[in-house]
C-alpha cells in the first residue's frame, strides 16, 4: 500500500532513492527529499506491505500532468511486482484530474509496465 511521505520517515526514502541511477550523490538526494518536504506540487509515496520496500516520486506540471520522477525498489524485493503496483496505485490516485506520464528517468521502467500491461489485456 502507498503511504505519503512523512519527515521521520526522511532516511528510509533517501536510502530508496539512492538505488536510482541519479541517486547516488548525497547532497542532490538531500536536496531532493526537501523538494518533497517543501514544495507542494512534489509528491512523495512509500510502499509498505510488512517494510516499507518501494519509493515512488510524482511531480505536478502546469496542472495537466502528474509526472513520476522517482521509482525505486529495494534490490532484494525486485521482481515481486511492487514498481507495477506503485504506478497502478499513482495512476489510481491522479488519473481523473492529471495524464500520469513518466520523466526520461522513469519512461523505460513506464514502458516495461505499459507493454506487460498491454499483454495481460489481451491474454
Amino acid at each position: 500500500m502507498l503511504i505519503r511521505y512523512k519527515k521521520n520517515m526522511e532516511k528510509i526514502a533517501m536510502g530508496l532513492l539512492s538505488f536510482m541511477p541519479e541517486g547516488k550523490d548525497v547532497k542532490k538526494l538531500q536536496q531532493t527529499i526537501k523538494e518533497y518536504e517543501t514544495n507542494p506540487d512534489w509528491q512523495l509515496f512509500l510502499w509498505k506491505e510488512e517494510d516499507v520496500t518501494g519509493a515512488i516520486g510524482v511531480k505536478i506540471e502546469n496542472d495537466i500532468n502528474a509526472v513520476v520522477q522517482h521509482i525505486s525498489v529495494n534490490p532484494s524485493h525486485r521482481n515481486m511486482g511492487i514498481g507495477k503496483k506503485m504506478v497502478e496505485e499513482i495512476n489510481k490516485m491522479y488519473s481523473d484530474k492529471y495524464a500520469v506520464c513518466a520523466d526520461e528517468f522513469t519512461q523505460n521502467f513506464f514502458n516495461k509496465y505499459n507493454d506487460s500491461n498491454k499483454s495481460q489485456q489481451r491474454d
